[in-house]
């Protein structure tokens, strides 16, 4: 049994919560405030999880991370790496140049290093102009002067043919030493701008991967815990450590992500809607067949529009820290005291009335001192608690496909502030360990392997190449890490490519698997 034994971490923005899991058991469980540098909660996580059990870290056979650090990077403008990014594409594009949508806050803190080449394909597979490699190594030279080692290149309709991508990747390592590369048709999908955004921003985060990364492998090998660290994915799957490593973007929206899991899991439920609520917000989602559905259009990542896979969520400033404000009527956040909450609330001697002093004046939880809430004035509890379930139910009704009521898990550490008998919902369900669904999300997460290519059924047939890409898919899924007798095909998706010759057709195949204990 204690080769099952694997340890579950999520940094949110006011707790860091832990879950030791046997088997499918949870063996203890913590939740402890998240500290300015993140990775000290999660030492301090570790550390009080661990002092209530009688397990030995040493024991542990996999560590999975679900963090916020990258998310914090962009959001803050802060240890982003001086970024070239460049596009190949002329003549055509040069309209629009790269990072013309982004926040001159965040151009500015990347570099603004954005540069056009020759190169890229038609929407039918026919290049736009040959690739210009003299142009590429005065790029590479000049970048190169300027201290960057980073580099983001798009190439137009690179979906549809990379070898350019790969070309251009070739001539900077050739030019400039260390450098990373990050390619968007590794990325990205069709639509060149999100495509290209989202590369972008993937490379200025690799150098602070790498010493996040490294952190947390010597913290947790310091804690004495020798077990492989994987990190959280935005799809619900996990990564090893040096795939987050080359792509730090993919842990983007992991931790309303690894809540969503751990409530499929704590509910038995796999098609529902879910919302975590936190202590600054509340993040809805809906599982479909126990995963997160996907979102279908680009999604905003600080005013930055990308096209890589991300869940289909809505955030509300809504949490157990959210400020309450004695109006006509009462507002709810979306300002929150976050992790000062057990110093600022008024349950807890604080001065600041927030939305957990509401619940437990209404007798939702007991937290604190509710003599402390007792003088609250009994219309402002109730129109309070109004202003919150309308705040939720918007939102689940705002994801919802079919007009019908649907399911509801509450988890997280505010799950007490929702309703029983919320509007637009057939039952609400807060199972056992849901405050710390996030973490146990994490720990029960499975490897994936995913393949995204265009065929050509010319000479092969349709059923020929579905299989020769679910067969890629799988054999990926058990290269990350998953054990072979566990693999499952989840998803296939097939787009006819009309446009394109020999009856060219995009399929992609995403399968995922058990980790493969020794």
């Amino acid at each position: 049994m204690a080769s099952n034994l694997r340890v579950g971490v999520d940094v949110g923005g006011t707790n860091t919560d832990a879950v030791v899991m046997v088997g499918n058991s949870v063996a203890a469980s913590v939740k402890v405030p998240t500290t300015d540098d993140v990775t000290g909660g999660i030492l301090s996580a570790l550390t009080e999880l661990f002092s209530n059990t009688d397990l030995s870290p040493a024991s542990i056979a996999a560590v999975m991370i679900g963090t916020t650090h990258f998310t914090n990077a962009v959001v803050e403008a802060s240890g982003l790496a001086p970024t070239a990014v460049i596009r190949l594409g002329l003549p055509a594009t040069s309209s629009l140049p790269p990072l013309v949508d982004w926040p001159d806050r965040l151009a500015q803190a990347i570099g603004n290093h954005t540069y056009m080449c020759r190169g890229g394909h038609e929407y039918d597979g026919r290049e736009i102009a040959p690739l210009d490699y003299k142009g590429l190594q005065h790029i590479a030279e000049e970048a190169g002067l300027a201290g960057v080692r980073s580099f983001a290149i798009t190439s137009v309709f690179s979906p549809v043919n990379s070898e350019l991508e790969h070309a251009a990747a070739s001539v900077k390592k050739e030019c400039v030493n260390g450098a990373s590369i990050s390619l968007s048709n590794e990325i990205g999908r069709i639509g060149l701008l999100e495509r290209e955004n989202a590369t972008a921003m993937n490379a200025c985060l690799i150098d602070l991967a790498s010493r996040i990364v490294d952190a947390f492998e010597t913290a947790v090998a310091d804690f004495g815990i020798g077990a492989p660290l994987y990190i959280s994915q935005n799809d619900g799957t996990l990564m090893n450590a040096d795939y987050t490593r080359q792509y730090p973007v993919a842990t983007f929206a992991s931790g309303p992500t690894n809540s969503m899991r751990g409530a499929a899991f704590l509910s038995g439920l796999t098609d529902c809607a879910v919302v975590d609520v936190g202590g600054t917000t509340s993040d809805v989602g809906i599982l479909v067949s126990g995963f997160p559905r996907e979102a279908s259009a680009t999604v905003d990542i600080c005013d930055v529009r990308t096209n890589f896979r991300m869940p289909d969520l809505i955030s509300i400033g809504l949490g157990g820290g959210s400020l309450v404000r004695d109006l006509e009527p009462p507002t709810v956040g979306p300002d929150s005291v976050g992790f000062r909450l057990p110093s600022r609330s008024l349950v807890f001697g604080g001065d600041t009335l927030t939305a957990t002093d509401i619940a437990v004046a209404a007798g939702l939880t007991a937290i604190g001192d509710p003599g402390l809430v007792a003088h609250l004035d009994p219309m402002l509890i109730a129109r309070a608690r109004t202003a919150m379930q309308e705040s939720l139910a918007e939102a689940v009704d705002r994801l919802k496909v079919r007009p019908e009521n649907v399911p509801l898990v509450a988890v997280g550490g505010g799950s007490f502030l929702v309703d029983q008998h919320l509007p637009g919902t057939s039952e609400v369900l807060m199972p056992d360990n849901g405050p710390v669904a996030n973490a146990i999300g994490a720990a029960i997460a499975q490897v994936g392997g995913e393949i995204d290519r265009i065929f050509s059924l010319q000479e092969t047939s349709r059923e020929e190449v579905l299989d020769v890409a679910r067969q890629e898919a799988v054999q990926r899924t058990i290269d990350a890490g998953a054990s072979s007798d566990s693999v499952e095909v989840v998803e296939v998706e097939e787009v006819p490519l009309s446009y394109l010759p020999s009856s060219a057709v995009r399929v992609r195949v995403k399968a995922i698997g058990d980790l493969e204990f020794t």
